[in-house]
């Protein structure tokens, strides 16, 4: 009879982690769905090349519908525009994807963020979380363009945790492996970055950082900045990934244009 009673007690646990589990999917797969609509392409148009649009990063959609948020290598790599060439974003999906100009707001250098600006009808903007409450070992979820134009205008989600808390630049083993970016670093005040176990790559940047339950950003990913001050002595780079805190972007929304 005791057995029964633990059998019963048994199948009733795994029963109860498979309905969690279940529903923990569910509402990971209606967060991306709320989410893939505020995520753009960045990239420049022109007319007359074939394709017209090449875009290099990731960026989302937050306050008024107008605004963008990026990484500011992204829009770095476009301020010597060729003629007829215009930086913008690329929203919508597949075929129905819309090429809408932009400008230039505001760049954070230092946290290698820029905030842009789009006309027209607003698009979905995402929430921004509290950064302060992110813990590691927390669960997290991406959403951006892994490899640009490779991979066509594609949303690709990725999922993981926060692996570390850390600071962004660390004095390097010895002085041959100082270079100017990190010397520059570390004359500055320290900040923490967010460490991630999930892949990310270069046409990333730019891209949301979000809690899966809510979708709200907690970090803005970075691949060029942050793996340039933290990786300089990999010869082979690895597969962490780095994410900006979401606090320095409440910062750059409040700079002056």
């Amino acid at each position: 009879m005791k057995n029964i009673f633990r059998n019963a007690s048994f199948v009733a646990i795994l029963s109860g982690l498979f309905t969690f589990s279940y529903c923990y999917a569910e509402e990971f797969i209606n967060t991306v769905k709320a989410v893939k609509p505020s995520v753009v392409a960045i990239g420049t148009f022109k007319k007359t090349r074939s394709p017209a649009v090449s875009f290099t990063g990731t960026g989302f959609i937050v306050g008024d519908g107008l605004t963008v948020i990026t990484n500011a290598h992204v829009v770095n790599g476009n301020s010597s525009l060729e003629v007829d060439e215009t930086i913008g974003i690329l929203t919508g999906k597949d075929d129905t994807a819309e090429f809408r100009p932009a400008v230039v707001l505001a760049v954070d250098e230092e946290h290698d963020l820029a905030r842009l600006k789009i006309s027209g009808n607003p698009l979905p903007a995402l929430a921004l979380g509290n950064p302060d409450k992110v813990t590691e070992g927390q669960p997290i979820a991406f959403t951006g363009f892994p490899l640009g134009a490779a991979l066509g205008f594609h949303h690709a989600t990725h999922r993981g945790i926060v692996s570390s808390i850390t600071p962004v630049a660390r004095p390097a083993q010895d002085s041959r492996r100082l270079d100017p970016k990190v010397i520059a670093q570390l004359r500055k005040a320290a900040y923490s970055v967010f460490q991630l176990d999930a892949t990310a790559y270069p046409g990333n940047s730019g891209s949301p950082v979000y809690e899966p339950e809510t979708g709200a950003v907690i970090g803005v990913i970075n691949m060029v900045f942050v793996k340039g001050l933290k990786e300089t002595a990999i010869t082979n780079p690895s597969g962490i990934s780095y994410a900006i805190p979401v606090n320095y972007v409440s910062d750059l929304l409040k700079k002056k244009n």
